[in-house]
């Protein structure tokens, strides 16, 4: 049953249970090793590595086939340490190269530390991993390349005593550790040495000079800039404010020796990069800085594109078209493609994006997937996500796996690059949100979670005998599910199995609800047929198999809450829109929502138009409509599940951040009688104000529904406009109390947009309360924050939605 707190103590309680729950973050599969039937297998821990089950596991009767370890890292909030962890958990996989025999898990778990990225070779024998070593007195943090084989630690290579460049980008952004296919070499990001600089007034120190390498003669240290210890570097923006000027590094393991690679164009930063056919060269993808650098976290349109350097010849040649925005390349295993994703440049920053073909012989490239402008079930929706799996290709070098929004779930798709069909490995499964980690010698391991499950680890579960391809889920429903992929043309035949039970948190129950907005809501432009609903009458129901089809947009809402019986009181309601505005709920496992349903809330999570997984047209429907399109869709689904779910209709509460807070605050002016308190996170109050203070000014313009042109001075009509889409239009309407969150590193939405807000509210008598936390950015994602701004947010509403 939900738990009723009477003191903080309780809320704490609750939240340190449910922040316990770790949740996989990537796999990787060993080499095969050959078994034959009746052998016995078991763990054997020799040492203290930082990589292994300590202890062993019981025996387990080997099957004849393949033996085969899977490794899966987990991430775990430490409240005690207030930091989040990584470990990780070993299996051995048997399989006879049609179907998975058995799996068993090897000892406990062991706590990964410092590591910052890590690879496997191609062979699978040795593993690079580059590792952080804190500073020690008076010294700054060193990385660390390492390189292990099957037995010990073979190479350990101090990048910052080579002096070759700044510190190692390790983002999803720009970062990556790539093997040569050779083994000798690494790939790697990182930042652009900078030269000394000093104050025109620096007294100059007597010259100590260092060895030059394998010399031992005097080297003269680089002649400090003077006056330029104050010059402005330009960023990246949110969360990659060291990230200024990247540059490809090569690491040479036997000679211990770095290279950074020229040839790169100067108008361009590169990233994602990796080794090309052959390792005569390195392809990346190229930004565009000039004429400044916008934000890039979370920005999937900044103008971009493919490049190889030819190692040989030093040249740079353009891969793709330099007119849109890519990222994400993914090299077949043959050698012989490049599959990557592709959105138009500028304009919403997610869209519905492109998988673009690569061929490394023809240099011809294909769209494989185009973009699809209306969602619809039993079609493919489109693909929406921030990047493809690491490894995404099957071993046929044809076919590719990759995770996608589709409405309010998270499903995996199997795509055929040479025809362009697409088949679904998750139809027939449960609903909630799937996520592929790797693949690899086709065995695919997926991530599976739902509202009221957290994901959690699979284990131990024959596989009936099928065609060639392997799958398997990391799945917390309690039935066993395992998928085995068929061969081509047979994916619909995909099966999942559970190898772990694992019983749901309990006292969550959960649904999706369709919605299609009244007829005066409808888009102007993608509106449908207007005789399929009574005049001025929206409509709402259940999913089904397929939502109601009318020709206009309709969205969805995933409602969470208590399961008790129908004799219970009506629990309050926390409505929670989300932000982007282009990003979207799935029905996966989510710390806060699911708590508040565990302290006796129901939580409404809107898919409001605009939002993705539903078609590139709902995505285009919401710029210069915010403020009016997105607010009136969350009012019209509070209504109606007000009017068809036994709710409190008077303890309503709004939860959101960033654009969801920004929603919230419109809620508020606009609907005030329908609100009685609110907690806000990092929320645009005032894009007016917004524009010259943010990481991505494109986004207030685009979303305002003016155009963006890097350097064009704005006229009073736009800065009215701006105004007028933003919550500040209607401060003085607003009454229930306000609570807000508030990062003080945030770039995205500087704390000044809340600071804004919290004065017009107390200027107003308005009862409010400002939370701010030092070091943390837009998400506030830091363990000892995000702890902290729930038990904050849990009291605030229980306090301001009492009976």
């Amino acid at each position: 049953p939900p738990v009723v707190p009477q003191v903080p103590a309780e809320v704490v309680e609750l939240y340190r249970e449910l922040s316990q729950h770790p949740g996989p973050s990537a796999a990787c599969l060993g080499p095969d090793v050959p078994t034959r039937c009746g052998d016995t297998c078991c763990s054997l821990y020799t040492g203290t590595g930082e990589r292994g089950g300590r202890g062993g596991c019981p025996p387990v009767g080997v099957p004849g086939g393949v033996l085969t370890l899977l490794l899966a890292e987990w991430a775990q909030r430490d409240l005690a340490r207030a930091e989040n962890v990584k470990f990780c958990r070993q299996h051995l996989l048997f399989h006879d190269g049609t179907s998975v025999t058995s799996l068993a898990p090897t000892g406990t778990c062991s706590e990964i530390r410092d590591e910052l990225l890590s690879r496997e070779s191609p062979s699978g024998m040795l593993r690079a991993v580059l590792r952080k070593v804190p500073a020690k007195e008076k010294e700054k943090e060193k990385h660390f390349v390492e390189v292990w084989d099957q037995n010990r630690k073979v190479r350990s290579i101090d990048l910052a005593a080579l002096d070759k460049h700044g510190s190692v980008y390790d983002d999803e952004q720009f970062g990556c550790l790539a093997w040569s296919h050779s083994e000798t070499h690494l790939l790697y990001v990182a930042e652009k040495r900078r030269p000394k600089a000093e104050s025109f007034f620096q007294s100059k120190a007597p010259e100590l000079g260092t060895s030059n390498e394998g010399t031992g003669t005097p080297k003269k240290e680089d002649a400090p800039l003077k006056g330029e210890q104050f010059v402005f570097h330009e960023d990246w923006g949110e969360a990659l404010g060291t990230r200024s000027v990247p540059v490809l590094c090569v690491l040479d393991i036997e000679g211990s020796s770095v290279c950074v690679l020229e040839g790169i164009p100067g108008h361009v930063s590169p990233g994602q990069s990796f080794w090309s056919p052959g390792d005569t060269g390195v392809v990346f993808v190229g930004w565009w800085h000039e004429p400044f650098r916008l934000g890039l976290r979370h920005c999937t349109n900044r103008r971009s594109a493919l490049f190889y350097v030819d190692l040989t010849g030093g040249s740079c040649e353009l891969l793709s078209e330099d007119t849109r925005a890519v990222w994400s390349p993914r090299l077949s295993p043959d050698g012989c493609r490049i599959a990557y994703l592709e959105n138009d440049a500028q304009g919403p920053h997610q869209q519905c994006s492109r998988l673009r073909l690569y061929d490394w012989n023809t240099k011809h490239t294909s769209t494989v997937l185009g973009t699809v402008p209306r969602q619809a079930w039993g079609a493919f929706p489109g693909i929406y996500c921030g990047a493809l799996p690491g490894l995404c290709w099957a071993a046929d070098s044809r076919r590719l796996v990759l995770d996608t929004a589709q409405r309010s779930q998270q499903d995996v798709f199997v795509v055929d690059t040479a025809t362009g069909d697409t088949a679904s490995l998750t139809a027939g499964a449960p609903r909630g949100s799937w996520a592929v980690l790797t693949i690899t010698r086709d065995i695919l391991v997926a991530r599976f979670s739902t509202p009221c499950c957290p994901p959690t680890l699979v284990r131990r579960c024959p596989l009936p005998r099928t065609p060639r391809h392997l799958a398997l889920a990391l799945s917390p429903v309690p039935t066993q599910k395992v998928a085995v992929l068929p061969g081509s043309g047979r994916e619909a035949q995909t099966r999942w199995l559970c190898l772990q039970d694992a019983p749901p948190v309990p006292g969550i129950a959960w649904s999706i609800r369709t919605l299609q907005p009244p007829p005066e809501q409808e888009h102007p432009q993608y509106g449908g047929c207007q005789g399929a609903r009574g005049a001025g009458l929206g409509s709402a129901t259940r999913r089904a198999l397929t939502p109601p089809s009318t020709g206009g947009l309709d969205f969805d809402a995933i409602l969470l809450r208590p399961s008790e019986g129908p004799a219970a009181p009506k629990p309050p309601l926390v409505v929670m829109p989300h932000g982007g505005p282009h990003s979207v709920f799935t029905a996966g496992w989510m710390l806060y929502p699911a708590a508040l349903c565990r302290l006796g809330f129901a939580v409404l999570l809107v898919n409001y138009r605009g939002s993705l997984g539903f078609g590139q047209d709902n995505v285009a429907s919401l710029p210069g409509n915010v403020g009016t399109q997105d607010v009136c869709d969350v009012q019209f689904c509070v209504e109606r599940v007000l009017q068809e779910e036994s709710l409190d209709a008077s303890r309503v509460a709004l939860v959101g951040g960033s654009h969801g807070g920004f929603l919230a605050c419109h809620l508020l002016g606009q609907f005030p009688d329908t609100y009685r308190a609110a907690v806000v996170r990092n929320p645009v109050v005032n894009i007016a104000s917004m524009v010259a203070a943010t990481d991505i000014p494109d986004w207030c313009l685009t979303e305002t529904g003016l155009p963006f042109t890097p350097g064009a001075r704005l006229g009073p009509d736009q800065w009215t406009e701006m105004l007028d889409k933003s919550p500040m239009r209607y401060i003085d309407r607003v009454r229930a109390p306000v609570l807000l969150l508030l990062g003080e590193d945030d770039r995205r939405v500087p704390p000044c947009q809340g600071l804004e807000f919290y004065r017009a509210l107390k200027a107003r008598g308005v009862p409010s309360r400002l939370l701010w936390y030092p070091g943390n950015n837009h998400a506030l994602a830091g363990v000892e924050a995000e702890a902290d701004g729930f038990v904050n947010l849990a009291l605030w509403l229980l306090q301001h939605l009492r009976r």
